[in-house]
């Protein structure tokens, strides 16, 4: 079983990207869950057609310590396992606490076990905050291979530089390596050559460029991934190819990160830092 965290800048597409990758495995035939650890709780409602799913920490708050793992993980698109670890209520409490309740919960009812014979887990995690629970799935070995979710924003880039910095820091205790940057265009001048030369510096890869198109936003609009929506679209082949690079991938890497001069640097040789 592979252990797949998402990382990224807030409002950098993580859970769009995420869902789509993962609907990309599951026609492929992987066995394949998902575990949104952001309290908005969004990170499975396109694989479950819109559905607002009760989240662990609702589940727990409602109903007690006696809960059933079919009380806490719904069936999504091709039989996808989706569940939300959820959040306190605004303004109250640690959101990265309800992670890690979450998560410890799901392995006391057996959510990983062998019966279920799953191919991947992936963590779509909130933001690029890498401390406290939400480094979590990096500190405690959860995750095993990170990819980024960014774009040649000077913002995105800095917050996949910094998530690399926290993967860095748990290298060798939670075993963790950095599997590649996802470029989810913006449309920013000369991105691609320049997500690809932050990856060669930090010492990964590009694994993918998912180009910018207004159909994801359709798909979403009608609660469904692209590929679901519409399997013969263009962009639907992009999340194709970005799962069949994900699952083929062999290289993981304890990344490099760079000082805010020479990421800086990098911005201004590409123009869009002036």
């Amino acid at each position: 079983m592979r252990k797949v965290a998402i990382y990224g800048k807030g409002g950098i597409g993580k859970s769009t990207t995420t869902q789509n990758t993962v609907a990309g495995l599951a026609e492929m035939g992987k066995k394949v869950m998902v575990i949104g650890c952001d309290p908005k709780a969004d990170s499975t409602r396109l694989l479950l057609g819109g559905l607002q799913q009760k989240t662990v920490l609702d589940t727990l708050r409602e109903e007690g310590e006696e809960v059933e793992l079919e009380d806490i993980i719904k069936p999504g698109y091709r039989n996808t396992r989706c569940t939300e670890s959820g959040g306190p209520e605004p303004g109250v409490g640690c959101a990265g606490r309800g992670i890690i309740t979450s998560v410890n919960l799901l392995e006391q009812l057996g959510a990983f076990d062998d019966e279920w014979d799953l191919d991947y887990v992936f963590y779509d995690v909130l933001g690029d905050v890498v401390c406290g629970g939400f480094a979590m799935p990096i500190r405690d070995g959860k995750a095993e291979e990170i990819y980024i979710v960014c774009s040649g924003e000077m913002m995105a880039m800095y917050a996949a530089n910094n998530i690399c910095k926290g993967i860095l820091k748990y290298a060798d205790t939670g075993g963790v390596r950095l599997g590649g940057l996802i470029c989810n265009s913006r449309n920013v001048d000369n991105e691609r050559q320049m997500i690809e030369e932050l990856a060669k510096k930090i010492g990964t890869q590009m694994i993918h460029f998912v180009p910018r198109n207004n159909f994801v936003q359709r798909a979403e609009i009608n609660r469904q991934t692209v590929i679901e929506f519409d399997p013969t679209h263009v962009q639907a082949d992009e999340y194709r190819a970005l799962a069949t690079k994900i699952d083929q991938n062999k290289m993981f890497v304890i990344p490099k990160p760079l000082e805010i001069e020479e990421l800086e640097a990098l911005l201004i040789e590409f123009g869009i830092a002036n």
